[in-house]
């Protein structure tokens, strides 16, 4: 009888919207993770293959409503188009919310970290996040969160990035924690 292999792998869950997620910051980020042996999965608000914005499908693990933040080492929310329609919801605060509470890494990257803000799980700390609009600093001061104009930021086990550009050094701040 051969022994269980015993998995130390760190188990990550990528949420993607189910129709506009930003394919660079997704795959740039998987890449980096699963290279370094990181157990990647995804979560969206649908069931079905999730759907990027330059129209690349990828599979969906779990469904928002189904994630027990219990189940993973770190949760982190990709942007794109559709973050704020399909991920700006009661579902993604409560994900958020529950990772602060067991003091696990999680995190957003390009518009994503405007979730995180509004779930109230950033409050005092530094942050950054896509600022196109002009919107981002208005967002996190309401929100009690420092806007730090920088391409990748980590505040405690908390990292969040600005948009696909940051996309690998956002996966490598991601890995970095867990070192």
């Amino acid at each position: 009888m051969q022994a269980r292999k015993c998995s130390l792998m760190k188990k990550i869950l990528l949420v993607v919207a189910g129709e506009g997620f930003q394919h660079q910051e997704y795959f740039d980020t998987a890449k980096v993770l699963k290279h370094a042996d990181f157990e990647v999965h995804i979560a969206s608000d649908i069931s079905s293959d999730a759907i990027s914005d330059n129209g690349e499908k990828i599979a969906v693990d779990c469904i928002l409503e189904k994630v027990n933040p219990i189940d993973f080492d770190g949760i982190f929310f990709i942007g794109g188009p559709g973050a704020l329609k399909h991920l700006d919801n009661q579902e993604s605060n409560r994900i958020l919310n529950e990772m602060m509470i067991l003091e696990r890494p999680y995190g957003a990257i390009c518009i994503a970290p405007r979730i995180l803000a509004r779930a109230h799980v950033l409050v005092g700390k530094r942050a950054t996040g896509w600022d196109e609009d002009n919107e981002l600093a208005q967002i996190f001061a309401q929100n009690n969160v420092e806007y730090v104009r920088e391409s990748v930021v980590v505040d405690g086990n908390i990292v969040t990035a600005n948009g696909p550009e940051a996309a690998h050094a956002f996966g490598e701040a991601i890995k970095v924690l867990f070192q």
